[in-house]
């Protein structure tokens, strides 16, 4: 998968898990986007690490659930990571 559709499957993962997520998280939508591109590597990553499994193609379900649960993992850290902090 080259590196726009990766990018773009990243974005569309941020977003939905920040819908999936109950609460709020630190940071606003430019913020998650960033994240679920983050957590898409992080779950790319750690399939291929753990599992042997990989991106495969961007309409792949596959490669989805990859990136949308690294996106929540992700999510869920930054929300730990900013929960203390308050709005100046």
């Amino acid at each position: 998968m080259g590196w726009i559709a990766f990018t773009l499957l990243g974005l569309i993962a941020g977003a939905i898990a920040k819908f999936i997520l109950p609460g709020r998280q630190g940071g606003g939508w430019i913020a998650t986007l960033i994240l679920g591109v983050i957590g898409a590597l992080l779950g790319g990553w750690l399939a291929g690490a753990i599992f042997g499994i990989g991106y495969e193609d961007f309409f792949s379900i596959q490669s989805w659930l990859i990136a949308i649960g690294g996106a929540i993992v992700v999510l869920l850290i930054w929300g730990f990571l900013t929960r203390g902090r308050s709005k100046a």
